[in-house]
């Protein structure tokens, strides 16, 4: 995992983790490792850390099942502080909000910063709720229920559509029909039991990591 060993004497004997979304790239907490914090979080598969206030470990999730799923962790150039990459399950933050870097309350506006690709991924999340929810009167749902054949001829569809706007020159038309078919593939994806992180390591080995 790490090719270097952290310097744990620098900040008597703990390192400030910081927890990125290994998906979207946002930074979801802080939080502080020992090394035993470290083992097991690489030992469980569980983002874990050291409480300063009630010095012990503690598992992200561990009360409320939130998980932070680890991937993986890199060192920074003076090996005093901790890059996580984790798979939320579930709200970050003890507020309920994705990360603890968000303003209270659902509003997509009231979130905080965020990587801007970071959205696919947020999208992807709506259409994966919207297929476990089936709400009505959702377009997402009535494709879902449409079924596999309708949604390959609806991403087919638009891809012609864009294909016709981008010959034409029209930049606004290529915009628009672009989105459409970025959106219907998210959900053929979820109708066919795929998730973006699948098709992202496909292009990745593709393209030599």
């Amino acid at each position: 995992m790490l090719t270097t060993e952290p310097d744990w004497e620098k900040l008597d004997g703990l390192l400030p983790a910081v927890v990125q979304d290994a998906l979207d790239g946002r930074v979801l907490m802080l939080g502080y490792m020992s090394s035993e914090a470290l083992q097991h979080t690489v030992e469980t598969g569980k983002v874990t850390f050291w409480s300063r206030s009630r010095q012990v470990l503690w598992t992200k999730g561990e009360t409320s099942g939130n998980h932070l799923v680890f991937v993986d962790a890199a060192l920074d150039c003076d090996r005093d502080c901790l890059l996580v990459r984790a798979r939320p399950a579930g709200p970050t933050c003890h507020r309920g909000t994705d990360t603890c870097f968000d303003p209270p309350g659902d509003d997509a506006a009231d979130h905080g910063p965020r990587p801007e690709l970071a959205f696919l991924a947020e999208l992807e999340r709506v259409v994966r709720a919207r297929d476990l929810e089936r709400p009505e009167g959702s377009y997402t749902t009535q494709l879902l229920q449409a079924g596999v054949k309708r949604i390959a001829q609806k991403v087919g569809e638009e891809g012609v559509e864009t294909a016709l706007a981008a010959a034409t020159g029209d930049r606004e038309e290529l915009l628009e029909e672009a989105s459409d078919l970025l959106y219907h593939l998210l959900v053929l994806l979820r109708a066919s039991d795929v998730d973006l992180s699948e098709l992202l390591d496909t292009l990745r080995a593709r393209h030599g990591g």
